[in-house]
């Protein structure tokens, strides 16, 4: 029975190929999909880490979109943060949303302020210098190498402008590029405004130090970073709505080709049923030998869609500098998919075939 399964995927490789093609395509999205957003959320929070204000200070009413932040602040607020008692640091930051360097995806930039921002965050300058001049930025190491940027490099901002890379920065913290304040207020035109304040509280402090803010300054908002950098799953409105119909799909796709595949060998072998029924086959042996069909199409797709998913992570990250994290969770959902996906496409042709007629499917042409 074995050998009778082999053969004949052998017998029609084109079919055969077609099937677990559409396997792998399924599992392939799952993994791909589900990669991307563990890699940019786990990048996020690496990066948020990093921060190592405890406070971010926002105007009255206002509160900290990291999909669509709005500049106006005034820096003003800064100065006075720093006469409250128990704060440490106010370093006033401009994050904007630019069109990513190599054409794809989104590119977070900080203006900031770099002495004070770097000195707040225990960072400092691998290589190159700190930005000074309106079309210069610093980035940090991880950008550089994916993007092979370097100081002295070229890079496109808010659109189409373009930028020299002055120097490369470490440890990540924050948006990858940043520029000068002033330069990130020249060019969105909001001159002595930010979008936001880091308050870095003496000794933690947080509650004390948030007490002593409102006391002085009354009606502004007041939000504990670790709340602010929340990850992508809870950020993004509907992503796991998303995943989980992504999921299906791909579930629905591998049933529906190995369905079809199935389908189609019936058809094509209803002579060889009929001869095995007149052998004595049971229908429980024959819905097996289809199932069994079945199940190596949907082994072959779950490798094929594993190496076509990491093949195509790599491709990605080199190329747009995406980062991919593959879990073990997701990695058995997709098998799952692949494989109950195929087992039960062919159970409807696998009965089919099981209560042909022998006299009917002898007599077949």
């Amino acid at each position: 029975m074995d050998n009778l399964v082999t053969a004949n995927l052998r017998q029609r490789p084109v079919r055969s190929l077609v099937s677990i093609l559409g396997v792998a395509l399924g599992v392939a999205l799952v993994m791909l999909f589900t990669g991307l957003t563990r890699g940019l959320s786990n990048d996020l929070q690496r990066r948020a880490a990093n921060v190592r204000a405890e406070i971010i200070f926002t105007r009255s009413g206002g509160s900290i979109d990291m999909t669509n932040p709005a500049t106006n602040l005034s820096v003003k607020y800064a100065e006075e943060l720093r006469q409250i008692d128990g704060v440490e640091a106010a370093v006033p930051v401009i994050l904007y949303i630019s069109q990513g360097n190599t054409g794809f995806g989104l590119e977070q930039i900080n203006g900031v302020n770099w002495d004070e921002f770097a000195a707040m965050n225990q960072m400092s300058l691998v290589a190159g210098r700190a930005p000074q001049a309106n079309k210069e930025v610093v980035i940090d190491e991880t950008k550089a190498r994916n993007n092979n940027l370097g100081v002295g490099s070229e890079v496109k901002l808010f659109g189409d402008l373009s930028y020299r890379v002055t120097g490369i920065y470490s440890p990540e913290s924050g948006a990858r590029v940043k520029m000068s304040l002033a330069a990130a207020q020249d060019a969105l035109q909001a001159p002595n405004k930010c979008t936001f304040i880091y308050v870095k509280c003496r000794n933690g402090d947080l509650e004390t130090v948030a007490r002593n803010i409102n006391a002085k300054l009354p009606g502004n908002t007041l939000q504990p970073t670790s709340e602010v950098f929340a990850s992508v799953e809870r950020s993004i409105p509907f992503l796991q709505v998303f995943l989980r119909v992504l999921v299906g799909l791909a579930a629905l796709v591998s049933a529906l080709v190995v369905m079809l595949a199935m389908y189609t060998t019936i058809t094509e072998r209803t002579r060889e049923i009929g001869i095995l029924k007149a052998l004595g086959a049971s229908k429980s042996s024959i819905i097996w030998i289809i199932e069994q069909e079945a199940i190596l199409i949907s082994v072959l797709g779950l490798a094929a869609g594993f190496a076509l998913a990491l093949a195509s992570g790599w491709v990605i990250h080199r190329v747009y500098g995406l980062l991919f994290e593959y879990g073990w969770r997701w990695a058995l959902v997709a098998a799952a998919i692949g494989l109950l996906g195929g087992i039960l496409g062919a159970l409807y042709p696998a009965v089919k075939a099981a209560n042909l007629d022998p006299v009917t499917a002898l007599s077949y042409e």
